[in-house]
């Protein structure tokens, strides 16, 4: 590489990256393959358009990588393309999710999106007041019931009658429990909204078979691709077939609505990882993700430490270090907040992101937890071993700074 200073950097990430324990639960590692994708020559190509509707000349071969990876993507997920559509082409989650809004949700106040508040476990796009998506439209949210930690919804149903929003978001970055899809779609029939999926941290589960299916309840789901799928950042937006024209109206939104030409050699990559999430080991590794994650969770629960809700079902895991560093005080006394918790971490070679609790009375910028993730060690090989080691090093990092 002749540029030396870019070359240095790269080769000082990758050095950091072999060092450390990631359990960044929204990072993972993607194959040679992948970043061969990344880096080819489709960078220099132009094609704004959809596939047979380009705006530049010379797209004959664009148009057979963008078809190849929406025949993956349906097919990973098993969805019939005569009833199901998808968009290959966002850059990535959060310009998906606003594409869905713009094209679905009318404008202004009329516009009303209903979706998990942040400190509860919510993405910033699903209507925070931060957000475009909270600037936009009618953001209203619900949480957890403050007991159990656990969604409730028989008050997200009485939130839903009260409000009747448009659309319903589920899926979340920090809720680590099974989500319970079909009672969202009774939630979302009884009110008349759209339901909209956001697996954007479930995706490698649902498609490795150890987290339920989304597809059969939703009418919109979107995913990015870097987490649990493994592949490259990037997005992808599932639209079912009917009456409605949601595809037609989403593929608008996307283009020319938000964007101008896709990033093809983005797009190629995601083709591939698809393609790499369809095979068996994928299954195998997506099984071992979940087993490591709640391995990861017992081991710390038995050392003292308090878990939201009590554990996980999926790949992440959020552990309050405010009240659970000290069982024995109350909240706000003798415990580690989230961002003194991330940062003796990273000092001892663990990485992980402070995160507000349900009911945190902390500031986002220093919070009562921190969120945990097995997807990308668990692609480095660890298995359950290895995760009471890791959860042990945690506890003797953590318990010397209480």
């Amino acid at each position: 590489m002749k540029d030396k200073q870019i070359e240095r950097l790269i080769g000082a990430e990758q050095k950091r990256q072999r060092r450390v324990i990631n359990l960044i639960a929204s990072e993972n590692y993607v194959s040679k393959d992948v970043l061969t994708a990344l880096g080819s020559e489709l960078t220099n190509k132009y094609a704004e358009g959809y596939s047979g509707h380009r705006y530049y000349g010379g797209n004959e071969i664009s148009d057979q990588i963008e078809n190849l990876c929406k025949e993956r993507a349906l097919k990973l997920f098993r969805l019939d393309a005569k009833k199901w559509s998808v968009n290959v082409q966002p850059l990535s989650g959060s310009p998906a999710n606003l594409a869905v809004y713009l094209a679905l949700v009318p404008s202004g106040v009329e516009g009303k999106i209903m979706g998990m508040s942040l400190d509860h476990g919510g993405h910033l796009t699903h209507g925070h007041k931060v957000s475009a998506t909270g600037k936009f439209w009618t953001a209203v949210h619900y949480g957890v019931n403050r007991e159990t930690e656990q969604l409730d919804y028989d008050e997200i149903m009485e939130i839903a009658k009260s409000e009747k929003p448009n659309i319903i978001v589920a899926g979340y970055t920090a809720y680590p429990r099974i989500i319970d899809w079909q009672k969202f779609r009774h939630i979302a029939d009884e009110v008349g909204a759209i339901f909209m999926v956001d697996m954007s941290h479930l995706a490698g589960l649902v498609a490795g078979g150890v987290y339920p299916s989304p597809f059969k309840y939703a009418d919109v789901v979107t995913t990015t691709t870097h987490k649990t799928l493994r592949g490259p950042r990037s997005a992808l937006i599932f639209s079912k077939i009917d009456e409605r024209e949601l595809g037609k109206k989403i593929d608008k939104a996307v283009f020319p609505g938000l964007q101008g030409g896709p990033h093809l050699n983005q797009i190629a990559a995601v083709a591939v990882a698809l393609a790499e999430a369809n095979r068996p080991e994928f299954k195998k590794y997506a099984k071992q993700v979940v087993k490591n994650a709640r391995v990861l969770a017992d081991e710390l629960a038995r050392l003292g430490w308090r878990l939201v809700s009590g554990g996980t079902d999926s790949h992440l895991i959020l552990m309050d270090t405010w009240r659970g560093g000290n069982p024995s005080t109350s909240l706000g006394a003798g415990g580690i907040s989230g961002k003194t918790a991330s940062d003796v971490l990273e000092q001892g070679g663990i990485i992980v992101n402070k995160n507000t609790i349900p009911f945190d009375t902390r500031s986002p910028v220093d919070p009562s937890g921190i969120r945990l993730g097995t997807a990308a060690e668990t692609t480095r090989g660890k298995t359950e071993k290895d995760f009471v080691a890791i959860a042990k090093q945690i506890n003797k990092i953590l318990k010397s700074h209480v």
